[in-house]
């Protein structure tokens, strides 16, 4: 697809483009396997020699349609599918860290970010230290060490929807020789580019704006092919050095920018196997056709419903990069001019216990673990998607005990703010 053309476009066009006779809509290819004429053949393609499929655990032409078009996007030089969002994040830190290695990560992320780099991940022999995303660049320098591999952040944060200073934390990981792997779920490509501010690979959960229906879960990796590994060939042997369990291959040799990703796709996808199902990469596509025109909606209703929320007097505080006191606004205009996201957080005065009596009251808002639907979603994070943090860890996180967790959905905004009005009234 042509880099003349915009997000719009490259939504609907990009990826799947039929020949003369094919059919218009992209297929599903539910096949696990696919016929080959020659045992030659075959065997050229598992040697890497040649561009092809073979068994779907690998590779599978929707989902690499689907996986083109999200590269796109983020203007990077390959992507790949995985079966969720945490298998993203995974694969992502493991492709590059083994046993010994260490991690840098903002304080700021999923808290199954946090749980997977923080404790299952150690148990791999991979440590990682946490940092205050808004700390100086000089005291987050301080927590890097000789055998650190990378630095992982989010573009926004959930859900303490702190909006990460991407230049800040890109040169730090540049200027201690590893790349920036930053999450942009939230911001998704249609609202920011992390690559246009120097971070190296975006992982996303695609379950959330990209899918837009929560029909499917999923996850992609995109390689921005700016990094160079061979400039550091042994902080990443992985990728310098010949992989003895496929040939002896040396990817960076092999595969040049594409180097990356071919490593996670034909080393990791192939011996732990979360590959995203052609159907769910179905689905995916067409909720990536419709993405701009439903985050261009997301943020105009929740920046309505946060100015909302902002004026009503049983409502203690308010936290959203949209509005003008938010601690962030600057940032998020510098890195997201054309909006966020359409997830809010907020504070009743009355406390947690107000928060659970306002959840649920709520009629048209729906109490749900999933976020960035279409549908308006409600959640209390220290309850469900945090629970496993304690009161430490969650202040770390920057989720406060009552913080509710508000996901603006795509109905008439007036809908949505008529339905918080009743819940309100309905607590002291």
């Amino acid at each position: 697809m042509s880099k003349q053309y915009r997000k719009e476009t490259i939504c609907i066009q990009s990826g799947w483009k039929p020949k003369n006779g094919e059919p218009r809509v992209l297929p599903i290819y539910q096949s696990t396997t696919f016929k080959y004429e020659s045992s030659e053949q075959m065997g050229r393609l598992f040697d890497l020699e040649e561009d092809g499929y073979f068994y779907t655990r690998l590779q599978n032409p929707t989902n690499d349609c689907v996986a083109a078009k999200i590269c796109e996007l983020e203007g990077g030089v390959a992507a790949m599918l995985t079966s969720s969002g945490q298998a993203a994040t995974y694969y992502a830190v493991f492709n590059i860290c083994e046993a010994g290695d260490h991690v840098v990560m903002s304080a700021t992320v999923y808290g199954g970010t946090f749980n997977l780099l923080t404790c299952t991940m150690k148990k791999m022999g991979i440590e990682c230290t946490v940092v205050d995303p808004d700390a100086p660049a000089e005291e987050i320098a301080k927590a890097f060490r000789p055998n650190t591999k990378c630095v992982f952040a989010e573009t926004i944060a959930n859900p303490a929807l702190v909006v990460l200073d991407i230049e800040k934390f890109a040169k730090l990981a540049h200027d201690h020789q590893v790349p920036l792997i930053v999450d942009n779920t939230f911001a998704t490509p249609i609202n920011c580019n992390p690559f246009k501010w120097g971070a190296d690979i975006v992982t996303h959960s695609t379950t959330k704006y990209m899918d837009g229906h929560a029909m499917s879960v999923g996850g992609c990796i995109v390689d921005s092919g700016n990094f160079d590994w061979t400039a550091y060939p042994d902080k990443f042997p992985g990728l310098c050095t010949p992989d003895e369990s496929y040939h002896g291959i040396t990817y960076t040799e092999k595969f040049g920018k594409a180097a990356y990703i071919t490593k996670a796709t034909s080393q990791l996808m192939r011996d732990l196997g979360s590959i995203q199902s052609p159907q769910n990469a179905f689905l995916l596509n067409v909720g990536l056709e419709t993405l701009p025109l439903r985050m261009e909606r997301h943020c105009y209703n929740a920046q309505r419903v946060a100015e909302f929320l902002e004026a009503h007097e049983k409502v203690a505080w308010v936290n959203y990069p949209g509005l003008k006191s938010n601690r962030y606004y600057e940032l998020a205009q510098k890195y997201m001019p054309n909006g966020t996201c359409g997830v809010i957080s907020f504070g009743l005065k009355g406390g947690r216990e107000a928060a659970s009596r306002m959840m649920d009251q709520l009629k048209l808002a729906a109490i749900v673990t999933h976020v960035a639907d279409a549908r308006t979603s409600v959640l209390h994070p220290a309850s469900h998607t945090h629970r496993q943090m304690n009161d430490e860890q969650l202040k770390e996180a920057g989720v406060a005990p009552d913080l509710i967790r508000l996901s603006v959905g795509i109905e008439h905004v007036d809908d949505i703010i008529a339905d918080l009005e009743q819940a309100l009234s309905g607590i002291e």
